[in-house]
């Protein structure tokens, strides 16, 4: 069926296009054929069937954001009830440094708490952690595991279960026919790309936006929320609902409330996992953009084409 509008607001998220276990945004060699053996998600270790196959088993955890902390978290309670269970944590940077984030000092508490938990799982000793590695290949070992092997040649071996938590995408295939305008590096809109360019902000640093900066050469079609930052990492909901409250005000005819965006965003804390923060050559607990402040100066950021998928 066809339904006609006369607006049409995307707020689908990135949720359904996760980002490839592989370094430079492509599927790393044998990915796709051990395919079984990859999940996108944080595990749900309260589902029973989930929680056994983690159990007694070698799990990676792939990736630097919140959703990698998530998950070793969850993996870390179950490997103090599940002897045998193994987690290693692969990270791109040369150090952890300030993965963890804000801690008591982060305005959003609970994102702060999730940075502490996650460093006592750490101290505490119950992951390894296997910084620099930016995963080229995926090896079968013909005993029903896998092996990880990066571009300068480490490997992490005997692998039951990887955990690829390396950020989100656009999937803009269902608005092929829409005139859109993105940015070719982000695939986010042209007039907010340059607001959220991972090599210059941080989520605290993003100037509060609206309706014209989420404009599209196709008249009253919207992207917003997560989507809208293309493959830029540093969403918050806060701001995706001051989108769409200047949005709505732009269709119901007040222009001024439209144009009068105010957003008050946390200061303090980390809110990213890709960009400016996976240099492999820097160790990001000195500095260098982790926090919500922009870096002293804009580092360079790799992001594959938007082919590359």
């Amino acid at each position: 069926d066809r339904i006609l509008a006369s607006a049409v607001i995307d707020a689908s998220g990135t949720w359904g296009a996760p980002n490839p276990l592989g370094s430079e945004g492509l599927p790393a060699a044998g990915e796709h054929a051990a395919a079984a053996r990859i999940s996108y998600r944080v595990p749900d270790l309260d589902d029973p069937q989930v929680r056994a196959e983690y159990a007694g088993k070698h799990t990676v955890i792939a990736g630097a954001g919140h959703s990698a902390l998530t998950a070793i978290v969850a993996l870390a309670s179950l490997a103090a009830d599940a002897p045998g269970t193994r987690i290693t944590w692969a990270v791109r940077r040369a150090g952890v440094g300030t993965a963890f984030g804000g801690g008591d000092e982060d305005q959003l508490p609970a994102r702060g708490a999730l940075g502490l938990r996650a460093k006592k799982a750490v101290d505490d000793g119950l992951l390894q952690v296997v910084t620099g590695f930016r995963t080229a290949t995926v090896e079968s070992d013909g005993d029903g595991q896998i092996a990880l092997v990066s571009d300068a040649g480490q490997r992490i071996d005997a692998v039951d279960q990887v955990v690829a938590l390396t950020g989100f995408r656009p999937d803009l295939s269902w608005l092929s026919e829409i005139r859109l305008g993105l940015d070719p590096v982000l695939q986010a809109p042209v007039e907010l790309a340059p607001l959220i360019d991972p090599n210059v902000h941080s989520c605290g640093t993003v100037y509060p936006h609206g309706v014209r900066e989420l404009t599209h050469p196709e008249p009253n079609v919207y992207v917003v929320g997560m989507k809208s930052y293309g493959r830029a990492p540093t969403f918050l909901a806060m701001t995706g609902y001051e989108q769409v409250r200047s949005i709505a005000a732009h269709l119901a005819g007040d222009h001024e409330a439209a144009n009068r965006v105010e957003l008050v965003l946390p200061e303090t804390g980390v809110c990213g996992g890709a960009g400016v923060f996976d240099d492999p050559n820097a160790d990001t607990a000195e500095g260098g953009g982790g926090c919500c402040g922009a870096p002293a100066a804009p580092e360079l950021v790799t992001l594959a084409s938007p082919s590359g998928r």
